[in-house]
């Protein structure tokens, strides 16, 4: 889990501070109208919706703009005919990629993908070609100053997390994806910060990188993320944090 790990904090550390504020904003509004279209308007009975408001609202998103794309998506108001589509390809070194999109246009959105996996060492693949290295789990973060360890393993574990561990100056902590609700719910009612949470599709193995196929896989994985058709891109690759942080910087 550690590619995921390390990639996931630095880039939620840096989007703390990141200035692309209008893309965010571009893929949350998609994320909410994709969720009310598929699972209605109503966040009681439609977690994911309820996970993309909660987004939405943590990125100072403006309420009239939440309400709009939830009426788009449940059919109140004129909306853009999206689609959700996944890639699957592999990058420098044989890392492989799992990515969610949500388009409007397949066509363009898959040649724009694959150019960018020529560009930076890798190929698309056909569809299975690597999500079976992939597992999908529930994925808090819990920043680890100031939480009290043994409170958080006893709610966690209790609630139904599969594993909690320490990465850097946070915690992770993993669920199953039908589990995610109820330990959401219950580190929210233990009082627990929760920085960052999402069904992600977490690497069952890693694939060591460093130099040029690092460099290569990071500006790789900065492209597919800042295009604003995908709604999540996952690998598994694992590269040194100082290498990760020295690109990002």
């Amino acid at each position: 889990m550690s590619g995921h790990s390390k990639w996931h904090s630095i880039k939620h550390k840096k989007a703390a501070t990141d200035a692309k504020r209008g893309k965010a904003f571009t893929g949350i509004i998609k994320e909410i109208t994709v969720a009310a279209r598929l699972g209605g308007g109503d966040i009681e009975f439609n977690p994911r919706l309820r996970l993309a408001i909660d987004k939405a609202k943590a990125a100072n998103m403006p309420k009239d703009n939440i309400e709009r794309a939830v009426k788009k998506g449940t059919g109140e108001l004129e909306g853009y005919n999206l689609e959700e589509v996944q890639y699957e390809g592999y990058g420098p070194g044989g890392v492989a990629v799992f990515i969610e999109a949500t388009t409007d246009n397949k066509n363009r959105t898959v040649g724009e993908v694959r150019h960018f996996f020529s560009k930076y060492g890798g190929n698309l693949g056909e569809s299975g070609s690597v999500n079976w290295m992939f597992d999908k789990k529930g994925y808090f973060i819990v920043p680890r100053e100031g939480t009290d360890e043994e409170s958080l393993f006893e709610v966690a574990l209790e609630a139904g997390a599969e594993d909690i561990s320490e990465d850097g100056g946070d915690w992770e902590v993993f669920t199953t994806s039908d589990g995610f609700e109820a330990v959401g719910k219950a580190l929210k009612a233990g009082g627990f910060e929760i920085s960052d949470e999402e069904i992600a599709m977490i690497p069952q193995t890693s694939v060591k990188l460093e130099g040029k196929q690092a460099k290569q896989m990071l500006k790789l994985m900065e492209c597919l993320e800042d295009h604003e058709d995908l709604t999540a891109v996952w690998a598994n690759f694992d590269i040194e944090e100082h290498e990760i942080e020295a690109a990002m910087s």
